[in-house]
Parts: structure tokens; C-alpha cells; sequence
């Protein structure tokens, strides 16, 4: 057997959110590749995605939701719509993410409800749309994406800051809230990714701090 036979997700299901470019493309691009069925939540766009993972040979679900002001009526309907085509949720990704920050001086009480919403609110509400359907199958998998910003201070950055430190501390105390019923939560952080915000200044900035440049 091949080693990454390990990790093949043959009947599986997948959900990812923020699913229409960048970090949320490329993980629904990487499951439906190890054999994942797919559903992705995005906000304007998902075409190109739904094209990849159909030249894969996988299947995909495209579900419309602004998740600013969003309630939690409408992630169990998210969730719901998913077992309903594929008949099972295995696999979910909470990815969407935005950042509308500045000086806390000049923070507009709306962008930082907006982060909120997106960053926080909308994966806690996942989290507990999913954990209905994982907890009765008694398996899958929950993986909630940070960014590190435990690790030191973001200072015109306040409210995503705050948001991706409290995701992590959210998936610490969730994870062994749900082990005993089979399912695994982690948050992963992939570090600076180039998804079409980096600069060419930052981008010279930022290559330096990684081994091989």
C-alpha cells in the first residue's frame, strides 16, 4: 500500500467555507483530489472552483450565504442542504475570513461587528450546525483556520486579531467537548499565504523569515 493511501477520502463529504478563491479553493481543490465529495459556502463567486473540482471527477455543491449578519437559522440550513444532497457530512472547514481593521481610534463599530460575524460568530455556528450530524454518526473531522495571531500583536489589526486568538482558544476547549463522540477539531495555521493581497513591499518583507526564502 502506498502511503498516502492513508489519507485517501473516498466517500467522504466535505465542507468548506470562503470557498470561492485563495485558501478555501485551494483545501476544496485538495479534498475532492484525495477523493472527497465537496459543498463550499461562498459570498459572490465559487464558478471557477466548482470547474476544478468537476474536471477532478468529484462532485460539488456551490450554497450562497452572506455571512455578515447572518443568523444561526441559516448555518443549519447550510449544513442541512449538504446532507440532503450527499446524504452524510463528514469533514468541515471553517475558512472564511475577512479583516476590515484600523487604529482602534478610527474603528467603525460596523467593521467590527463585520469581522466578528464572519470570523467568529459564523465558525461557532458551523461548529454547532455540524457537531448535530457528526455527534449522531459518531465520527469526522472539524478544522478551524487561524492565523497565528495568538502569537504576537496586531496593532491596526484589532478586531482580526482578536478573532483568530479566540478561534484558537475556541477549538482548544472544543475539541475535547466532542472527542469522546468520535470527532477530531483542530485549527491549523498556514502562515502568510499569497491568496491576492500580498503587496510586492510585504512580499519582500515577509520572504526573508521563512528557511528557504
Amino acid at each position: 500500500m502506498n502511503v498516502l493511501d492513508m489519507f485517501r477520502l473516498d466517500g467522504k463529504v466535505a465542507l468548506v467555507t470562503g470557498v470561492g478563491r485563495g485558501i478555501g479553493q485551494g483545501m476544496a481543490l485538495a479534498l475532492a483530489e484525495a477523493g472527497a465529495d465537496m459543498a463550499g459556502v461562498y459570498n459572490t463567486r465559487y464558478d471557477d472552483t466548482q470547474a476544478q473540482i468537476t474536471r477532478i471527477g468529484r462532485r460539488f455543491l456551490p450554497i450562497q450565504l452572506d455571512m455578515i449578519g447572518a443568523k444561526p437559522p441559516q448555518y443549519s440550513d447550510v449544513v442541512d442542504q449538504v446532507v440532503a444532497e450527499y446524504g452524510r457530512l463528514d469533514i468541515l472547514v471553517n475558512n472564511a475570513g475577512i479583516t476590515r481593521d484600523g487604529l482602534l481610534a478610527r474603528m467603525p463599530e460596523e467593521d467590527w461587528d463585520a469581522v466578528l460575524d464572519i470570523n467568529l460568530k459564523a465558525v461557532y455556528r458551523t461548529c454547532k450546525a455540524a457537531a448535530r450530524h457528526l455527534m449522531r454518526a459518531r465520527r469526522g473531522r472539524i478544522i478551524n483556520i487561524t492565523s497565528g495571531q495568538s502569537l504576537g500583536p496586531m496593532p491596526d489589526e484589532l478586531a482580526y486579531g482578536a478573532t483568530k486568538g479566540a478561534i484558537e482558544a475556541f477549538t482548544r476547549s472544543l475539541a475535547p467537548a466532542v472527542a469522546a463522540k468520535g470527532i477530531t477539531v483542530n485549527a491549523v495555521n498556514p502562515g502568510p499565504t499569497d491568496s491576492g493581497w500580498i503587496s510586492s513591499e510585504l512580499r519582500d518583507a515577509l520572504l526573508p523569515k521563512f528557511p528557504l526564502g
